[in-house]
């Protein structure tokens, strides 16, 4: 199938993927380049349609996943004017696809997780994504998306983690609800916090631990700063008073992996 118009009805579709209210009602979401688009097909994400751009033709890291791919994904070349329409970036990709979102509830966390990280708040698109790389990264078990969390499927989020999207689970939750669950169950809730008794290098990251972060400007919530068991501190030695989240939550992580390794 070829698709020449912008105001075809399927473009309209796909267009309307790029504002939170039309994924949150259709379950789909936007990915943009070949980098994420294999990513997903190894991840056996549900992909809907991968539409291509018609002057360069089906991209030849993708030749093999269209042949293998075990689910019905609809192949479509496009205009340029098309794939410029769908997409989220000034250069319009050479490729895009459709994907159906799945479940994010806590119930799809895995039993027997031991390092979480958990968002309070986090609202900007490409620290969330950054964290989810690192998270990956790091060898995290998953991330939970609290209240007031920028969209999963923001554009510039999925950019911004660079695959990691699909390694790792990645739930919402109200982590006031969440949290007493998971202290009852033995793990530790650490946060962090300027007057911390705690330098992160002296903490035991191996113990089962969920890791809250919150807002850049605000920080946690009262609500869950209340659930937090301990505080650590980044030590810094130069003159900045801070790190951004996605910054400080890959510090963290990372000590926690060193230590675990």
């Amino acid at each position: 199938m070829y698709i020449g118009s912008p105001q075809n009805d399927k473009v309209k579709g796909w267009s309307a993927l790029l504002e939170k209210k039309h994924r949150d009602r259709e379950g789909k979401y936007v990915i943009e380049g070949v980098h994420l688009i294999l990513e997903a097909f190894q991840a056996e994400a549900r992909l809907i349609q991968v539409v291509y751009d018609a002057e360069r033709g089906v991209p030849n890291e993708l030749s093999e996943a269209k042949v293998q791919s075990r689910h019905k994904t609809e192949w479509i070349s496009a205009s340029k004017a098309v794939m410029g329409k769908c997409t989220g970036t000034d250069t319009p990709p050479p490729v895009f696809a459709v994907v159906r979102k799945p479940e994010l509830t806590a119930e799809a966390l895995p039993s027997g997780v031991r390092l979480v990280v958990a968002l309070d708040g986090v609202r900007d698109p490409g620290n969330l994504g950054t964290i989810i790389r690192s998270a990956d990264a790091a060898g995290a078990d998953a991330v939970v998306l609290g209240k007031g969390c920028v969209d999963l499927y923001n554009p510039k989020t999925v950019r911004s983690t660079m695959g990691s999207l699909f390694h790792l689970p990645i739930v919402q939750a109200d982590l006031t609800e969440l949290l007493p669950k998971v202290k009852a169950g033995g793990a530790k809730v650490v946060g962090t916090s300027l007057q911390a008794h705690y330098s992160c290098y002296d903490y035991d990251w191996k113990q089962s631990t969920w890791l809250v972060m919150g807002g850049e400007s605000e920080g946690l919530s009262t609500e869950v700063r209340s659930l937090v068991d301990e505080s650590v501190i980044i030590p810094m030695a130069g003159r900045s008073e801070s790190l951004n989240v996605a910054m400080a939550t890959t510090v963290l992580l990372f000590e926690a992996m060193r230590q675990r390794l």
